[in-house]
């Protein structure tokens, strides 16, 4: 074998090697936020996808997974509009659309938040009349 064969076989797994270890942190910063929705819903989506992303794709992975966790939450699951930068980034909007695609088709309307409103609300959001006022009771 050619010496400059030997260089560009090296040069090939250097670089194979880069990209793998670049997708097995992608992989562990998706399933691994410390916000379990996140982590089930990115992770998920990473598993499925990452392999066929290109190099401009990762990149705007990575971006989404720069953002901070309760802000993204919020965008993915429409509680709040995405700034315009989000709402133009690939990785963002697929995964936004399959969670939008899947809150859709498995959980009526009526038991999400309206828009602008959080999605979670208190214990005690609903009192009824001569419940406890106060108190977990």
């Amino acid at each position: 074998m050619s010496a400059s064969t030997e260089n560009s076989s090296e040069e090939a797994r250097k670089s194979m090697d880069g990209r793998r270890r670049l997708l097995n942190r992608i992989l562990y910063r998706s399933k691994q936020r410390g916000f379990l929705e996140l982590d089930l819903v990115l992770g998920k989506w990473a598993d499925d996808n990452i392999e066929k992303l290109d190099d401009n794709q990762l990149k705007s992975l990575t971006d989404v997974l720069d953002i901070e966790n309760p802000d993204l939450w919020k965008w993915l699951t429409g509680q709040e509009v995405a700034p315009q930068q989000l709402t133009e980034n690939p990785s963002f909007m697929e995964i936004h659309e399959r969670i939008m695609g899947r809150l859709n088709a498995h959980s009526p309307s009526e038991t999400r938040a309206v828009f602008g409103q959080p999605w979670v609300r208190g214990w005690d959001d609903n009192r009824k009349i001569g419940g406890p006022q106060v108190g977990n009771q």
